[in-house]
């Protein structure tokens, strides 16, 4: 199957279906707003390595967390009523993306380029992507960063300082996202960490219609 290369001008992308079997759809294109609040709203990201041209994906098989069925385990339901446990939303976006930026390059290596932290940086000022930060006892613990629309929340990265730092994050943010009646947190793929915190793995079918029904919440 082709790869479609994307025009610098023209804000648009292929049939989400036209996707490889990897998920990748598109090369090219740009990380304006639109371009992105696009993609996403066709369950589309971008995900590439500095340096290199922009690609586009939208894998056939996605991974979800449903905000009511966030898992929390027996032993963080202790460490949680033992310690003094907030969350704060948008303490500094930028700053929480930069810092999942550090701890992926420190690790395995990151997909969060200089280019990728300005754009959703512009997401965020424009009240589209959204930052949470955990703390433990006072101290800044964890935190993630990603995309709002509608009442779909796509999550793209997380970071750890303390013990648990990024699992509060995630089970206080699912919580609150319950109540604000969010359909799903796009994970994009999956993980064992996120299928001990109750993701699943559902057809791109099943995701359009989740999508649909957000966006249009």
């Amino acid at each position: 199957m082709a790869i479609y290369a994307l025009s610098q001008k023209e804000i648009s992308f292929p049939k989400p279906e036209l996707a490889e079997d990897n998920g990748l759809l598109a090369i090219g294109g740009d990380l304006s707003v639109e371009r992105l609040v696009l993609a996403y709203s066709n369950g589309i990201f971008p995900w590439y390595d500095e340096g290199e041209p922009i690609l586009w994906w939208c894998p056939k098989e996605r991974y979800i967390i449903r905000p009511e069925n966030i898992h929390i385990s027996h032993s963080m339901k202790k460490f949680m009523k033992k310690h003094d446990i907030k969350i704060q939303i948008n303490r500094d976006f930028a700053d929480t993306m930069h810092r999942c930026r550090l701890k992926r390059e420190f690790n395995e290596g990151t997909w969060i380029t200089t280019d990728m932290e300005k754009a959703y940086a512009n997401l965020s000022r424009k009240g589209l992507a959204i930052s949470v930060e955990s703390f433990i006892d006072g101290k800044l613990a964890g935190g993630l960063y990603g995309v709002s629309l509608g009442k779909c929340f796509f999550g793209e990265s997380m970071f750890t300082d303390i013990e648990n730092g990024s699992k509060i994050a995630l089970i206080k943010f699912a919580n609150l996202l319950h109540d604000n009646e969010y359909v799903m947190i796009d994970c994009q793929f999956h993980t064992d960490h996120l299928e001990s915190m109750g993701g699943e793995s559902i057809s791109y079918e099943e995701y359009k219609q989740l999508l649909k029904n957000g966006l249009h919440k």
